[in-house]
């Protein structure tokens, strides 16, 4: 493929990713130094004695030394990389960098996205939650991020197996559409179970990330990441999560952010409810439906309410449903008040978890959803 950059834009990414690249320079120094140069080729021209009365002779004398072979190379990739037209490397000085993020106290000085970029300037509303979801936390999420994304809220999540799965496809196929931000470099798929919905968020959403191409899935970085996903939303909403989950580190950092924190609550007895209890204790917004979140944060109300677990089961089924306890309960208890023979309570279990009425818990307990 032949490339169309200019002069100026190649120069561009290579003088950001310098910047970014030099030994010492983090996040803190790096914004320090672009407070008062400007633009990184002011600090590239800026003389090795002007720049140590700032960051101190060490950092100083890296600024102006030639690039490691490493970065060099990295530089190379990365305009290889932007070759392809999907692909955008937004900096600090870049209009299309999401505003959202210019509100954080530690907005990242480059962006990697891939997909429609424009949708990192729309209203979002983040859901995250467990990997190890359960089957009716997947479906509350794909049903909240259906009906925000077809309200015209933007989803964002962080791509992993559970909770974000289910929030990323119920929001694709609708006019809002997805964020993934990854907490790997962009041109990784983690985990590789969803390489065909990263192609899909793509092509129809927006992925994100601010680590460069080729990072690795870095345990020290998904926790970080998080302060992007809530960064860029008006509020995040918990779906399940553990009394210790990352999902409660984003809730943490959104709070921190004066974003609203929302949470899904469940069974008492259920460990993955225990997350989103404690969110509640400490003052996060109890919500049944997407109509909650989109009244709670100001948007115009639609006319559809997606509520958890709001239909009536088939009427053959009805009796045992009304049996059944939000607290689990065996097949023993269940025959007992059912009145059902083993045979019969199976299969009439069997067809109201397909349906998602109930949820099968360890140890052959049952409990109803919703």
């Amino acid at each position: 493929m032949t490339s169309t950059r200019s002069v100026d834009a190649t120069a561009d990414v290579t003088n950001w990713l310098r910047l970014e690249q030099t030994a010492g320079v983090g996040p803190t120094t790096a914004h320090r130094l672009l407070a008062e140069f400007g633009l990184p080729e002011n600090i590239f021209a800026a003389t090795e004695r002007s720049l140590s009365q700032l960051v101190g002779g060490p950092i100083a004398r890296a600024l102006v030394a030639t690039p490691s072979v490493r970065t060099q190379s990295l530089i190379a990739a990365t305009l290889n990389w932007l070759d392809h037209p999907d692909n955008h490397f937004l900096t600090l000085a870049d209009r299309r960098y999401p505003q959202a993020l210019l509100n954080i106290h530690d907005p990242p000085v480059v962006l990697y996205a891939k997909g429609k970029v424009e949708l990192l300037q729309q209203a979002s509303v983040a859901i995250v939650g467990s990997r190890n979801a359960t089957a009716q936390g997947c479906i509350h999420a794909g049903k909240f991020a259906e009906h925000l994304s077809q309200s015209g809220f933007t989803i964002v999540s962080g791509m992993a197996l559970g909770i974000d799965t289910a929030a990323h496809a119920g929001a694709l196929p609708h006019a809002g559409s997805t964020i993934a931000v990854v907490g790997t470099g962009i041109d990784i798929v983690y985990p590789a179970r969803n390489r065909a919905l990263a192609h899909q968020i793509a092509r129809d959403g927006c992925l994100l990330s601010e680590y460069v191409l080729g990072t690795g899935p870095l345990a020290a970085n998904f926790p970080r990441r998080n302060r992007l996903i809530s960064g860029l939303s008006r509020g995040v909403l918990v779906v399940e999560a553990a009394a210790r989950s990352g999902s409660l580190i984003t809730a943490r950092v959104a709070a921190e952010q004066g974003r609203d924190v929302f949470a899904i609550p469940g069974s008492i007895h259920a460990p993955l409810s225990k997350g989103c209890h404690q969110l509640i204790k400490q003052g996060a917004k109890l919500v049944e439906s997407g109509q909650d979140i989109l009244e709670e944060i100001g948007a115009v109300a639609v006319s559809s309410s997606v509520r958890v677990a709001n239909v009536a089961p088939p009427s053959a089924l009805s009796a045992l449903f009304d049996v059944l306890g939000f607290d689990p309960a065996d097949g023993d208890t269940l025959s007992q008040r059912s009145g059902l023979d083993a045979a019969e309570l199976l299969s009439q279990l069997l067809e109201l978890e397909l349906l998602g009425f109930i949820e099968v818990m360890p140890g052959g307990f049952y409990r109803r959803i919703g």
